[in-house]
């Protein structure tokens, strides 16, 4: 099973001012940050 960005315990980073995110309830959606995507932490 593939990671999805909206699991629970996923963690993200925003590539433009590095702030760091964890997936704490799942859901639908993008997650954005400086209006840009969030990417996998460790990707």
């Amino acid at each position: 099973m593939s990671e999805t960005i909206n699991e629970t315990g996923t963690r993200l980073i925003c590539l433009s001012c590095e702030a760091e995110f964890v997936v704490t309830r799942p859901g639908n959606g993008e997650l954005t940050c400086c209006d840009t995507p969030l990417d996998i932490k460790g990707k």
